[in-house]
């Protein structure tokens, strides 16, 4: 199937013969769809915490943080590109004489017309103001006499901000007191707030495109200091990029290769999913996880680093009542006492599904099977009441093997014509925001090995097209969902107001990202 300059293209990008094979053997069998058990729901996978109950956690972060390895992961090499799809079709659609007709077809909240009607409420108008201006171009004049052409391409082209191209982080999306802030910037605050450890220091970790890579460097050489200064904190930030070996191969639709007109093998980006390789090379202990465009202005910080050291406080104190059961089975602790308490520990606080057969296993099998399970990495997350809103959900989900997880399910996984499973899907009341805390180490203080905790059946394949030919593309075991299949997890509700993604450039009108 490959020639020898295959085998040279994919070694060369880090990856092995048998990584592309498999990939293609799961096109040919195609992957299982998620089997939905039910949704996850208050009191039944999804644990309530009283207003006591965060202050205590948040309190037991606090003073627990001293010992721990701290880290804030920020997946951050979306392109802001699909941000601004209205106005790249206007700036297709429009003449000098239809610009008006053309804005005033749609005033709905997601229209070209918000954004022109309402232009100085974004935090990037004095910047697109200054540029203009600087080409000698006046902005108020622009508007006085229906030129939206020039306004609209001065946002999004590199004639202007750019923004079109650049990636999400690098935007101004939040105005104080007349200069932006960028999502980058909005990020280092919220690590100075929430990940910051008792010698100040606050690790953050962006992965980026290898594009922006530049960019994002420069731009962070220019605030730091200034947010060092203003939060009393030394900042330590790297940034990784996906790496070309989690890229999957292309297939026609035949499911052979799909081959560049050049002969050379198509490889596409992996998905998020591939970000479990970046996550995989860190060396720390407690890492928050939060996208790059999911952010707030400070006037709405304090729920959100409430509910994140809240987040961190129960599954420290989780993992650490976890470790010393670990401890205590290592140690021979087969007593029949001491393994009911650890079986009702794992069932009723970690949510481990116990099979029925448990019951009649010998106490070395109980204490095999209780200590195979409390051994893995940890994973809190946050989940918000459904009102609407896009992202994957939680359910109780059964594998291959029969097990029963907690587990994050996107609806491209749900197997939309089984009635069954899509009565569940709808029954659904919460959904992911991202929003999560992980603990990457074991008992021992070793690093895990990530890799031995995905579920390989949980990819996703699409169809796309290259050049005018179809062809089907691979995505991995999405990050939080098939990528961390297998780590225990603990399911939190928490309020809307900490999830605030900008999909769109009109989100940033909404009145949690002005300046209120």
């Amino acid at each position: 199937m490959f020639t020898k300059e295959d085998i040279q293209q994919i070694e060369a990008r880090g990856a092995s013969i048998a990584q592309v094979e498999k990939q293609i053997a799961n096109f040919k069998k195609g992957f299982p769809y998620a089997n939905l058990v039910k949704p996850a729901t208050k009191n039944d996978g999804i644990l309530l915490l009283s207003e006591d109950k965060i202050n205590r956690l948040v309190s037991y972060f606090d003073d627990h943080k001293a010992h721990l390895n701290l880290l804030k992961f920020v997946p951050a090499s979306g392109a802001a590109s699909r941000m601004f799809k209205n106005l790249f079709t206007f700036l297709e659609e429009a003449d000098q004489e239809n610009q008006q007709l053309l804005l005033e077809k749609d005033k709905g909240f997601n229209s070209v017309f918000n954004v022109i009607s309402t232009l100085n409420k974004f935090a990037f108008y004095p910047a697109l103001k200054s540029k203009m201006a600087e080409d000698g171009i006046d902005i108020d004049k622009c508007l006085s006499i229906g030129d939206f052409y020039q306004i609209i391409n001065y946002i999004v082209n590199p004639a202007g901000l750019n923004y079109g191209n650049l990636p999400k982080g690098l935007l101004d999306f939040h105005s104080y007191n007349g200069y932006g802030r960028k999502p980058l910037e909005e990020h280092l605050v919220e690590a100075a707030l929430y990940a910051s450890d008792n010698t100040g220091i606050a690790r953050v970790h962006f992965t980026v495109s290898p594009e922006h890579m530049e960019k994002f460097r420069e731009t962070l050489n220019l605030v730091k200091a200034k947010y060092e200064t203003e939060y009393k904190v030394k900042f330590e930030v790297e940034f990784s990029i996906q790496k070309p070996s989690t890229d999957t191969i292309a297939v026609d639709e035949q499911n052979e290769p799909f081959r560049e007109q050049d002969g050379t093998l198509l490889f596409r980006p992996g998905g998020h999913g591939a970000l479990i390789e970046n996550l995989n090379d860190l060396d720390t202990d407690i890492v928050f996880i939060k996208n790059i465009d999911n952010i707030v202005p400070d006037r709405l910080k304090p729920e959100t680093t409430l509910y994140k050291k809240a987040l961190a406080g129960l599954l420290t104190s989780l993992r650490g009542q976890a470790f010393e059961y670990i401890k205590v089975l290592q140690n021979g602790g087969l007593e029949p006492d001491t393994l009911e308490d650890i079986r009702v520990f794992a069932e009723s606080d970690l949510n481990i599904n116990i099979p029925n057969e448990f019951n009649g296993s010998s106490d070395t099998e109980k204490a095999e099977f209780l200590l195979k399970h409390l051994n893995r990495p940890f994973r809190v997350c946050g989940m918000v009441k459904n009102e609407g809103e896009p992202g994957g959900g939680p359910f109780w989900v059964k594998n291959s093997k029969g097990e029963i997880s907690l587990q994050i399910v996107e609806g491209s996984q749900i197997d939309m014509d089984n009635k069954k499973q899509v009565d569940i899907l709808q029954a659904a009341t919460h959904f992911n925001p991202v929003d999560l805390v992980c603990g990457l180490k074991d008992y021992q203080g070793n690093p895990f090995n990530l890799h031995q905790f995905i579920d390989p059946e949980t990819g996703f394949i699409s169809v796309k097209s290259k050049s005018g030919r179809n062809l089907k593309a691979q995505e991995l075991p999405g990050l939080w969902n098939g990528a961390m299949a297998n780590w225990i997890t603990i399911f939190v509700e928490v309020p809307i107001i900490t999830f605030n993604p900008v999909k769109t450039i009109n989100d940033l009108l909404r009145d949690q990202h002005q300046p209120g």
